[in-house]
């Protein structure tokens, strides 16, 4: 019987970022039913499908859409709202303005300070612009000091990266290949290894990240990363250092047991979280994937648990009830 389960990587759009979200997710539109209801919804509909998935507590983040502060502080307050609705079902994670790291740090240590949010889920950058400069050493201090996790997510390719998946093939290939397709996933890895690189780690080194997909190509590559990257410069730990201490890899959104093999051999049970990625993907199907992990003997009762929810309990300080 598959555990109580976490998800980490949700999301909703806020009511005024609605009527200019269609065109982006025009793609998804075309093949998730009921999307654009289910993005807007902090309610009833959304508790359904929880309760579909078996789901037991939903970390609730904004979608990518590049956002003022303004904008964050609107969608926040908004997501504070269905959280204290719903406290037993629903946990949020702050959208912050990345653009604006000053305003990044201050919006963040309201959301955990005054709306009681358990973390941040910002897009993996803004307009072509990563997160490794000295702009951002403060945000991230901030973040340390929070004691928070910072989920990195996909967002759209900037208009200087579309060229890169542009070529001989249809205009439905093009904005797949730029987003949920390839590229969101190996932006998301560079930007991880940009942030190593540049010493990040090091200077931050009680620093929490989250990352999706079962850990956005990292894994797979993790053998040749710790090979090469001391070629990178002097750094006082080591890549898989890193991926041990300050790395959590979620889920979401790929139902397949094939790259769980590798992932039990290179990265800690306790480092990997359940996440469904709602509702770009369907909640039942998360779980049927659970289902079949409990029945493929790969994990132990206990490490189901910890994937299903315990390791999201730790990191989350948060509690399921009844548990």
């Amino acid at each position: 019987m598959v555990p109580p389960l976490i998800t980490l990587e949700e999301h909703f759009i806020a009511t005024d970022a609605l009527p200019n979200f269609s065109g982006k997710y025009s793609e998804q539109l075309k093949h998730v039913t009921g999307l654009a209801d289910k993005l807007a919804d902090l309610g009833n509909l959304r508790i359904n499908n929880m309760d579909i998935g078996k789901i037991s507590l939903q970390v609730i983040s904004h979608g990518p859409f590049g956002h003022s502060p303004s904008q964050c502080r609107a969608a926040n307050e908004q997501l504070s709202a269905a959280v204290k609705a719903n406290p037993s079902r629903f946990a949020g994670f702050a959208t912050l303005p990345m653009a604006d790291p000053k305003a990044a740090a201050e919006e963040l240590t309201y959301a955990i300070k005054d709306l009681k949010f358990v973390g941040a889920l910002i897009d993996n950058h803004c307009d072509g612009k990563y997160y490794d400069g000295e702009e951002y050493r403060d945000f991230f201090k901030t973040v340390q000091e929070l004691d928070v996790p910072i989920y990195f997510h996909p967002t759209w390719p900037s208009e200087d990266m579309t060229p890169r998946y542009s070529g001989n093939f249809s205009t439905g290939a093009e904005l797949s290949l730029g987003a949920s397709g390839f590229g969101w996933h190996s932006e998301v890895a560079l930007h991880i290894l940009r942030l190593f690189a540049s010493g990040l780690f090091d200077l931050y080194p009680k620093l929490n990240i989250v990352i999706g997909h079962f850990g956005e190509m990292l894994p797979f590559m993790l053998g040749r990363i710790q090979e090469l990257s001391p070629r990178w410069g002097k750094l006082e730990r080591n890549f898989k250092q890193v991926w041990d201490e300050n790395i959590w890899i979620t889920t979401s959104g790929i139902w397949s047991l094939d790259p769980m093999a590798t992932i039990l051999r290179n990265t800690k049970i306790e480092r990997i979280l359940y996440s469904v990625d709602y509702p770009f993907a369907r909640n039942e199907r998360g779980l049927e994937w659970m289902e079949e992990l409990e029945a493929s003997a790969m994990v132990t009762k206990e490490q189901l648990e910890m994937i299903a929810y315990k390791n999201s309990e730790a990191l989350l300080k948060v509690k399921l009830t009844g548990q």
